[in-house]
């Protein structure tokens, strides 16, 4: 009787009276209706197309000579010159292009891994210790999402270059470790994630506080720190203003966004060898994002449930 009444009916209370529901029927209500499904495919399909589209002109694109990007289909490959727009590609850059990928790679992934645990650390902090100032520093912090980082690349340089640090690869690293968004978001997934009874019970086990957070609250703030590091680790990758600014003498040093740029600054440029390096430099972003989909997602679901 109970396996039939779990399976098929269930009572609720409402205005004082019970009410026997089919489990079946309250499931199909809670079904969207097919109108629904049909739009919500279509405009699923459409952002699709969106932003494939263009990775797909890029792939199309790097093959092509300038003369092929002017006269051919733009949709469709033309004579295939990927080859010669490679052999330009090495040949305009000096053979840096590479060296350019890997620096952008290690700029990134160096910001991205002190940023993020920076940016936990500070989030944890706030949500779970109560000091003088606190609210004080939430709305520093919050007003630091509305600074774009345009505004703060000439105080940056001015730091940096008082400090000896320009033309090295911390005068990039180590202002892109500051992540306003990335605080905020720790702080909101310590606040849901890390419960109050946990660090008390392991305080009276006699654990320090830097034993709690290493071993205990950076396992639970997982997601989190994976959804920090990306966004950082984006960021670091598309930055383009800051290393013009800091590096200006050291063309080994430059990430691919700089050499990219300094690629069209010549007078007859060969576009397909530039596209094909646009392409060779987002390919990096694209396996980072498939790899770590699962983890983003949850991260970015951090704080929006209160359980």
């Amino acid at each position: 009787m109970a396996e039939l009444l779990n399976k098929t009916e269930f009572a609720h209370l409402e205005d004082g009276r019970v009410y026997r529901v089919s489990r079946n029927a309250w499931s199909r209500s809670l079904e969207p209706s097919c109108f629904a499904k049909i739009v919500t495919g279509v405009v699923l399909i459409a952002v699709l197309v969106y932003f494939l589209f263009p990775i797909y002109w890029l792939i199309i694109s790097s093959t092509k000579t300038n003369a092929d990007l002017g006269d051919s289909n733009g949709l469709w490959f033309a004579h295939n010159a990927a080859a010669e727009n490679y052999q330009k590609l090495m040949g305009t850059t000096n053979g840096h292009f590479w060296r350019w990928v890997a620096n952008s790679v290690l700029y990134s992934t160096a910001a991205g891994a002190i940023g993020t645990l920076v940016s936990v650390m500070a989030g944890y902090g706030m949500a779970k210790f109560k000091f003088f100032g606190r609210n004080v520093l939430q709305l520093v912090v919050m007003a630091g999402l509305l600074l774009p980082i345009a505004l703060l690349t000439i105080p940056l340089y001015i730091v940096m270059h008082s400090l000896g640090l320009t033309d090295t690869i911390w005068s990039i690293i180590l202002p892109s470790c500051v992540s306003p968004f990335g605080v905020f978001l720790g702080r909101m997934y310590a606040q849901t994630s890390v419960p109050d009874e946990l660090l008390e019970a392991a305080r009276i086990d006699g654990a320090g506080e830097s034993r709690i957070f290493f071993t205990m609250v950076l396992r639970l703030l997982a997601p989190a720190m994976v959804t920090i590091f990306l966004f950082i680790f984006v960021a670091t990758w598309n930055n383009f203003l800051l290393p013009l600014m800091m590096v200006t003498n050291n063309e080994q040093l430059k990430p691919v966004t700089l050499g990219l740029y300094g690629m069209m600054s010549y007078f007859s440029p060969t576009y397909g060898a530039v596209l094909q390096g646009a392409l060779f430099g987002v390919l990096p972003l694209m396996a980072l994002f498939l790899f770590l989909q699962r983890y983003w997602q949850s991260g970015l679901a951090a704080g929006s449930v209160k359980g």
